[in-house]
């Protein structure tokens, strides 16, 4: 069964780039990616957040290796609808989503800006 480590790692390799300069691009050091790789310690939640936005993946994949099952979030000017026969979303996990798109592009945009 492959680890986050290795999730992140093909990652890496897919999009061509060093561990060095994917760590340098997420200020993550060296030695913790070194730890991640040898199993002491994990990426923190905040830290899988970061790396699932820069990849485009979702967390459900980082972390599980889960594939997610396909929905649509439509933004329609500042209104975001849920396209798909499952239950509705509460207001909670509707504002959830709204932040983690702005966090997204807010990611986005620093990338962008580098």
């Amino acid at each position: 069964m492959q680890s986050i480590y290795d999730r992140i790692e093909s990652l890496i390799k897919m999009r061509g780039m060093t561990k060095k300069s994917f760590c340098e691009k997420l200020g993550i050091s060296t030695g913790n990616l070194g730890d991640w790789k040898r199993g002491k310690s994990t990426p923190s939640t905040h830290k899988l957040v970061e790396i699932a936005s820069f990849f485009e993946v979702s967390l459900d994949w980082l972390i599980l290796g889960k594939e997610q099952e396909p929905f649509h979030l439509k933004e329609n000017t500042g209104t975001y609808e849920w396209d798909d026969d499952g239950p509705p979303l509460s207001e909670k996990e509707k504002e959830f989503i709204k932040e983690y798109i702005d966090f997204t592009r807010y990611r986005k945009m620093q990338s962008d800006g580098e």
